[in-house]
């Protein structure tokens, strides 16, 4: 799938430094999993985005988005042609009581800008470690709210390789799903519309809800975040724990000790032992429970 010509395309666009040729995937992923990309790119503009996209596109490559690598699994096999990763398109700005903040910003420094202007809404999202893109991608939420509460629209890259603006509507985010991924959308930029509040206040239930992720969830190990949606009248973590599932090994992965909910990298773990592991939870509580878990986290790339 490489050849020099597309890398000196890709070259003519971005420097050097933005463009990695079989780059190990594992080094930008919470899990530290992941293969090889054939093409990383790091764009630094939405410009040099657009143009490196129909690059890939004229030259025929299949593309990838890359964000932070919080909520995604990358299998061993790494991925094939061209992996956009958005990291560098971080800007986060002020507008009246908006919040408008580049698909590569931190959710969590989203919620902190925030918090520095006095604006209420964004609070339930200071512990969530994804991106901006990852965080419209699945309508991200936690402690009661999600992106579609504070959301009022986003500009996206579409397949044909335009930049348009889209509303919240446009986007049919329902719980931790969006058509993003239907409509090919890359996005660009989202536009929050909070409100102002006491800071103090703010700041308090920031505190409380960063004091809960600390204690319930086991930040001490590389994790992929929740790995498993809430499944209608259940809790993944209570129906996991309950089925004697904390603790369980498949080679390097683990079920969280300490969080139900989460499969921890707790010694090399490889894409294949996580991957195992999950399909052990969803049959031991399908034969349990009769309950049908659905991953939250997403898993890409090929086998080895």
């Amino acid at each position: 799938m490489k050849n020099n010509d597309v890398k000196e395309k890709f070259l003519q666009i971005m420097t050097e430094d933005e463009v990695k040729i079989d780059e190990p995937l594992s080094q930008y992923t919470y899990t530290k999993i992941g293969g090889q990309a054939d093409y990383l790119l790091f764009p630094t503009t939405f410009e040099q985005l657009q143009k490196a996209y129909k690059a890939a596109l004229e030259a025929g490559i299949p593309i990838t988005i890359l964000g932070n690598g919080s909520n995604v699994l990358i299998k061993d096999g790494g991925i094939r042609g061209a992996v956009f990763n958005l990291t560098k398109l971080k800007a986060i700005r002020l507008e009246g009581e908006k919040v408008l903040a580049q698909s590569g910003a931190a959710l969590i420094d989203t919620s902190r800008f925030a918090l520095e202007h006095t604006l209420t809404g964004l609070e339930f999202a200071c512990g969530i470690p994804g991106s901006i893109g990852g965080a419209l991608y699945m309508n991200a939420g936690a402690y009661g709210g999600e992106i579609a509460d504070v959301l009022e629209s986003a500009t996206v890259l579409t397949r044909a390789g335009e930049i348009i603006s889209v509303s919240k509507d446009d986007l049919d985010l329902g719980y931790r799903t969006s058509n993003i991924a239907k409509n090919n959308y890359v996005v660009l930029e989202a536009v929050f519309k909070l409100q102002t509040g006491k800071q103090e206040e703010i700041k308090a239930k920031m505190d409380e809800l960063t004091y809960l992720r600390e204690s319930k969830q086991p930040l001490e190990y590389p994790s992929c975040g929740s790995v498993f949606k809430r499944p209608p009248g259940h809790f993944a973590g209570k129906l996991i724990q309950d089925s004697n599932l904390q603790g369980t090994k498949i080679g390097g992965a683990q079920v969280s000790t300490k969080h139900a909910g989460f499969i921890v990298n707790v010694d090399n773990a490889t894409a294949d032992d996580y991957i195992s592991l999950i399909k052990h939870v969803q049959k031991t509580v399908k034969e349990n429970y009769d309950v049908n878990l659905e991953t939250e986290v997403r898993i890409i790339g090929e086998d080895r």
